[in-house]
């Protein structure tokens, strides 16, 4: 099927921030919209929202006065559900309670035409679930906007056990026309963003509360190493703790408590407090005028140092040398296990093994074990950790080389992984299993990483670009050392390694 024209009556229901946000998409698209809320005035007052959003765009040259009438035309509040009747989509955006939906489109059922596709906005909850009780269970699907609606690209087109493909591809089809970036998903717990993002916040919180780092320093070190736009703790503390919490426990219990969504006792203390985050004041980080946000640690040398020495092939952390002999410094190279020494220092990029375990198995003194970063030559920090037994004076001239590259370094605790190579790993792990299990293809999963979260690459890309079996190598190490299924490498991980393939091959 085909897009729905323009002369499609769109309905939405719900003018929160979301439904209203839906429906200005809508109607800036061209299409006549009815938007209902069960509050008396509701849908009223979101028009005059919409009026003075798109006002504030036309003040800023970003939409013409024109455009803004037209849009203001299409949008039809209206306080009876049965002014919706002739509607040929409806969007539902009501609140994330099972029970409402199911009731809300049992009673369009009743007043809509038969070909009357219906869609809910959820972000949580099962298409199936809401579809159950519809007499015609195939016209229900998913259509999951971002918060703001408006700005945000990405839409998830999900379909539940009965939603009927020909309708997901005309929904998929409408949302190109309305200039969104569709994916399609299989309607599974968090669907293909909230499922795939939980490793992004669990992975730093668990560091946090293993005392490998404090908030600021981790945070600084996957936006300033990562290329993450913001670190997991400043994101939390945006999107508020008790829609964050929720979401993971929401997923964590339909996956019937599988380990790799254990919500965490941090964020709950968190939420026990009322420090919701900026909404309240505090969350992680403390919002009040004033208040000054704690400065990232790192470490500093006053040593010089001209040379190094790389034997073999550093593998991702290569780029690293390249930038070195930019700022001058002399590298020799030789044949070798993929180290760079300097002075009494060795420095290697992290394998996932915590640094004094591989200093005893590898033989290797006075170790630094290198974190990952998503482009080396962009890089400002860079998180590093020790074995036990290093030297003041090794750790020294390693430091002093990291900063003529450039790079601020960040010393964590011994822990495996370190805290970027961590969390791209376990990303790309829950990726490959939202593959595996058939959720989304691995090219919308890292459309919607990209385009919904904003990641700087989908995690099925960067973990090839990585290599694959370097991936499962660092999995592998990671759940050795804690010995938790929570770090189980995907069967699909496994099986494109043995089969020496990509994702897409």
């Amino acid at each position: 099927m085909a897009a729905l024209n323009t002369s499609a009556r769109i309905a939405v229901v719900g003018a929160g921030a979301m439904g209203a946000g839906i429906a200005q998409v809508a109607a800036q698209a061209g299409h006549p919209v009815w938007l209902h809320d069960n509050r008396p005035g509701a849908a009223a007052r979101a028009r005059d929202d919409i009026d003075r959003r798109l006002g504030l765009r036309v003040s800023h040259g970003k939409l013409d006065e024109g455009s803004r009438q037209a849009t203001l035309s299409r949008l039809h509040p209206v306080d009876r559900l049965e002014d919706l009747a002739d509607s040929d989509l409806v969007i539902e955006a009501i609140a994330e309670q099972l029970p409402a939906k199911q009731g809300l489109f049992a009673e369009l059922e009743a007043l809509c035409r038969a070909d009357c596709i219906f869609a809910s906005n959820t972000s949580s909850l099962s298409i199936t679930a809401i579809a159950a009780g519809l007499q015609q269970p195939r016209r229900m699907l998913g259509l999951h906007f971002f918060n703001p609606a408006p700005v945000m690209a990405l839409v998830e087109v999900v379909l539940g056990l009965a939603s009927d493909p020909a309708l997901a591809h005309c929904l998929h089809q409408t949302m190109v026309a309305w200039g969104k970036q569709p994916v399609q998903a299989r309607s599974t717990p968090g669907f293909i963003v909230n499922r795939v993002a939980r490793p992004f916040y669990g992975e730093s919180l668990r560091l946090l509360q293993e005392g490998a780092a404090d908030c600021a320093t981790l945070d600084a070190l996957l936006r300033d190493a990562g290329g993450f736009a913001m670190g997991a703790f400043e994101l939390t503390d945006l999107i508020g703790h008790d829609i964050n919490y929720a979401v993971t426990c929401s997923v964590f219990d339909a996956c019937y408590g599988d380990r790799r969504f254990q919500p965490s006792l941090v964020q709950k203390e968190l939420l026990d407090a009322g420090h919701l985050g900026r909404k309240s004041g505090q969350g992680f980080y403390i919002y009040a005028d004033g208040a000054q946000r704690p400065a990232a640690r790192a470490l500093h040398s006053q040593v010089e140092v001209g040379h190094c020495v790389v034997e073999g092939n550093l593998a991702w952390a290569e780029p690293l040398v390249q930038r070195l002999e930019s700022q001058g410094v002399r590298v020799i190279r030789r044949d070798g296990r993929g180290l760079l020494r300097v002075g009494d220092a060795v420095l290697a990029p992290s394998d996932g093994r915590l640094a004094s375990q591989r200093a005893r198995a590898d033989g290797l003194g006075n170790l630094v074990l290198l974190d990952l970063a998503a482009d080396y030559r962009q890089a400002t920090r860079l998180a590093i950790s020790c074995s036990h037994d290093i030297q003041p004076q090794a750790l020294d001239q390693a430091v002093a080389l990291l900063q003529r590259a450039g790079l601020q370094p960040s010393r964590l605790s011994d822990t495996p992984a370190l805290v970027v190579l961590r969390t791209v790993a376990m990303l790309a792990n829950e990726a490959a299993d939202a593959v595996l299990q058939g959720v989304a293809s691995a090219a919308d999963i890292d459309l919607a990483m990209r385009c919904g979260v904003n990641y700087p690459q989908g995690p099925l890309a960067w973990a090839e670009q990585l290599g694959l079996g370097q991936l499962l190598k660092v999995l592998e190490n990671l759940q050795a050392a804690y010995g938790e299924e929570r770090y189980r490498p995907s069967l699909l991980l496994r099986r494109r390694v043995a089969e020496g393939r990509g994702w897409h091959d």
